[in-house]
């Protein structure tokens, strides 16, 4: 079949769409597809590096266009940045010949929209990858308006994309049920988690040695958060419990990766770096998204990892870095509402397991979890139980590529 991917971010871009539709593009193209993927040519946390126009990697055929770069500082920046992505995106699209199935993922968010209007004209299947939901999640996070004119236009937009989709793979059940709550048949669903990345992503114990020593963490209790730092992962409980334990010299704080919230958290950690003033006190280290190649080195450094939901965001989001915790064994501290995707896991991980569960606000509860970790930890890693193999790439891609073909 010719199969046309389109998303935001593809290959060599580090974010989580990029890699996991990297890893369908490759085992689709290895099953002697013909795949196509549109996508921008800007890095997305760092919109100075530009990617090729045209590429061809593992047999796949990528066109990257063109996108402005206003950046995340204001509402209207990020919709022109958008804008221009999807205008670009249809007028390269326009030049395409038809292909059998079109797959569309949500960044920019209803670029679905762009993806099943170009399906029905080609009368081709249309399968609808929701990563997150838009407009929702933009009102959750009081972005937009659901009463607003525009509100409305893009609910309209993104009911379109799931009324078309012949295919629709929500990430779990909580994201299954906000869409079947907008009146589409469960028949079409399928609930596919985004998999680990078990060849890149494995406990390495060289690794987490050399990161250590390379970032000054020798010697300490090392609490990371990885991953996309936005409102809709509040971090004020992580940051608040860091405070009431700067003054502990054995605990570093490391927060990684890039998003709306990052600068901010880059500014605490200025302001924690001046008040030292030479006293003994924990250490914030703040990095950029790591490559695939050093992500086993930079999970395994951390003694605690931790998860953030929001609480409106249940089935909106999907919590996905839970996943490389898991596969490299790593405690887990859970931030956010209960009942969620990620609770429902860890209530499946037994006693046996380092974790808890945390609500926002309850900074001294942390404090005491993160403690707790810290005596019990001994850097130890766990397994993870058979009955959640489930999430592995094995299990879940083939799962996808079973999806897209079954029809």
């Amino acid at each position: 079949m010719k199969i046309l991917l389109l998303n935001q971010t593809f290959y060599p871009d580090v974010v989580s769409t990029a890699q996991h539709l990297g890893d369908l593009a490759s085992a689709l193209a290895e099953r002697g597809h013909q795949v196509t993927v549109i996508s921008g040519r800007r890095a997305y946390d760092e919109p100075n590096k530009i990617f090729p126009a045209r590429e061809n990697w593992r047999g796949i055929r990528i066109f990257r266009v063109f996108s402005t770069r206003f950046g995340k500082a204001a509402k209207w920046r990020r919709a022109a940045d958008f804008a221009s992505f999807i205008f670009f995106c249809c007028f390269r699209i326009l030049f395409l010949p038809r292909h059998d199935v079109v797959i569309a993922l949500t960044s920019p968010p209803l670029i679905s929209f762009i993806g099943a209007w170009r399906a029905k004209l080609w009368r081709a299947k249309f399968c609808y990858w929701v990563m997150d939901m838009n407009p929702d999640e933009a009102i959750a996070a009081g972005w937009l308006r659901k009463d607003s004119l525009a509100g409305k236009i893009l609910e309209r937009m993104s009911r379109f994309s799931l009324r078309q989709a012949g295919s629709i793979v929500a990430l779990d059940r909580f994201m299954r049920d906000q869409i079947t709550a907008k009146g589409i048949s469960p028949d079409k669903i399928a609930v596919i988690p985004p998999w680990s990345h078990d060849n890149e992503v494995k406990f390495n114990p060289a690794g987490r040695d050399q990161f250590r020593k390379e970032h000054g963490l020798e010697n300490k209790f090392v609490i990371m958060y990885a991953g996309n730092h936005s409102p809709i992962h509040p971090l004020d409980t992580l940051l608040q419990a860091a405070e009431q334990l700067k003054n502990d010299d054995s605990m570093a704080f490391c927060f990684i990766g890039g998003g709306q919230e990052f600068s901010r958290v880059k500014r605490w950690a200025e302001d924690w770096s001046k008040a030292d003033n030479g006293t003994r006190q924990a250490k914030i280290l703040c990095l950029p998204y790591q490559p695939l190649a050093r992500l086993s080195a930079m999970l395994s450094a951390a003694d605690a990892h931790l998860v953030v939901m929001g609480n409106p965001f249940v089935g909106l989001v999907h919590p996905c870095k839970v996943y490389n915790i898991l596969t490299i064994g790593a405690p887990v501290i859970y931030i956010g509402p209960v009942p969620g995707h990620v609770p429902e896991i860890l209530s499946g991980l037994g006693n046996e397991y380092l974790k808890a569960t945390v609500a926002h606000g309850d900074a001294d509860f942390l404090v005491c979890e993160i403690r707790r970790f810290n005596t019990d930890t001994n850097g130890r890693r766990m397994p993870l139980p058979d009955s959640l193999q489930h999430f592995s790439k094995d299990v879940a891609l083939t799962k996808m590529i079973h999806e897209i073909e079954k029809t």
